[in-house]
């Protein structure tokens, strides 16, 4: 049986202004574990900015999201403008505020949100075909953006969730241990970091989605 592939979606490097590092690896440990391989992706954009993790000032310089992205994946990293439906079986975005700040507005704008283009384009691409589509932490609210009517969850932060609720998509509370699949749309959400966490629970969040994304994979085999 050939390696499912996955395409995780990067958003810079650092939590505060790019992907959540943690939920990143663990995705990434978390898809080899299960048997499957992975390409990380990352758009080619300006950061919207750039945050000082020591102090959680902001910084007067510019980084470029896919250039930080590669720090995570050692290098193998791709533009999100070379991203092909038919190439991968299941797309996954991990967390951090890169998602809501760099892949989206929603940071800012919240159900006024818009989606970077070529973020939208991946996502949609996989909708068409009915491919798993995974999304932790805050990332779901990005996905709910693009696809109105989703079920998701991020955990039970009020705001995001008022978010959601009014992009005319569907959130369900959840904790650590739990994943939403939205059988229609064929999206897997999880909180991670949205509610206290230690790396351990995000080892276990990102394991159960990138789990049940295989399982459905592999129940659709066969059908």
């Amino acid at each position: 049986m050939e390696k499912k592939k996955f395409a995780v979606v990067l958003s810079g490097c650092g939590v505060y202004d790019g992907a959540e590092i943690h939920e990143s690896t663990m995705t990434m440990l978390s898809i080899l574990e299960e048997g499957g391989e992975y390409q990380c992706f990352a758009p080619d954009i300006p950061q919207y900015h750039v945050i000082n993790h020591l102090t959680g000032e902001e910084m007067n310089e510019s980084r470029n999201v896919l250039v930080e992205s590669a720090r995570i994946a050692r290098g193998d990293i791709k533009p999100l403008s070379a991203f092909k439906a038919a190439d991968f079986d299941a797309l996954i975005f991990p967390g951090g505020f890169g998602a809501a700040k760099n892949l989206s507005t929603v940071a800012f704008d919240g159900a006024n949100a818009t989606v970077n283009q070529e973020v939208e384009d991946a996502i949609k691409q996989m909708l068409a075909v009915h491919k798993p589509i995974g999304a932790l932490c805050i990332s779901p609210a990005v996905v709910a953006r693009v696809i109105q009517g989703v079920e998701v969850t991020i955990g039970n932060d009020p705001g995001t969730v008022e978010a959601i609720e009014k992009m005319g998509s569907k959130h369900v509370v959840t904790t650590h241990g739990q994943v939403v699949h939205d059988h229609k749309y064929n999206v897997f959400t999880t909180p991670c970091y949205m509610l206290d966490a230690t790396i351990l629970d995000i080892k276990e969040d990102a394991g159960l989605v990138v789990k049940e994304m295989m399982e459905e994979m592999k129940k659709n085999e066969r059908i």
